[in-house]
């Protein structure tokens, strides 16, 4: 099932968002409906505050990152090879190395790139849809689409990470995808 995807300006993407008790409601299918949606969308990631879930699982598929017939085999980044997975009830344990800045977008805040600077390196602690618990590291542009993720399930956006200057330039665009102003080929659920 394809969801709508929220927009910027609605309060769920806001929330902080709650663990996943085992049993409560069927994450594995809720994972292929979230992973249908994000392809829908041609993404590389979904949290569930973005289909109107204020929940912590978040589902991620940076192998597109990889794909394309311009793209050399030394260009390809070796944290995507099989990155296609789903985390629930994630905890961020550590994050360093050096930040590097990187152009993000995102499916709520449609037709806006901005760069933004995060951590190369990242601890995280998870469990799947069968709730077998993980603690694994990630490099690169995994680790960058896995906080980028995380942010949502702790309602943090993407511009949020964004200079006071690079906000007050945007205002009018996310005001306008909050209105609905906008064109997207993907279903989307606007604010009230």
């Amino acid at each position: 099932m394809i969801y709508p995807i929220v927009a910027y300006g609605d309060s769920v993407l806001r929330k902080v968002a709650v663990d996943i008790e085992k049993g409560s409601i069927d994450v594995k299918k809720l994972s292929e409906d979230m992973f249908e949606t994000m392809y829908n969308a041609s993404g590389v990631g979904l949290a569930a505050p973005q289909i109107g879930m204020a929940i912590r699982m978040f589902v991620v598929d940076g192998r597109p990152f990889n794909e394309g017939e311009d793209l050399d085999e030394r260009d390809k980044d070796p944290s995507l090879v099989d990155f296609k997975k789903v985390f629930i009830n994630a905890e961020i344990l550590e994050e360093d190395g050096d930040e590097w800045a990187f152009e993000e977008g995102c499916l709520s805040i449609p037709n806006i790139r901005e760069d933004v600077y995060r951590p190369e390196y990242v601890k995280i602690k998870y469990v799947d849809v069968d709730f077998k618990e993980h603690i694994e590291e990630y490099e690169g542009l995994a680790a960058r689409i896995i906080q980028h993720e995380y942010d949502h399930i702790d309602g943090i956006l993407f511009t949020d990470h964004l200079s006071p200057v690079k906000k007050r330039m945007l205002k009018n665009k996310l005001a306008n995808i909050t209105k609905g102003n906008i064109k997207v080929d993907y279903k989307m659920k606007f604010p009230k």
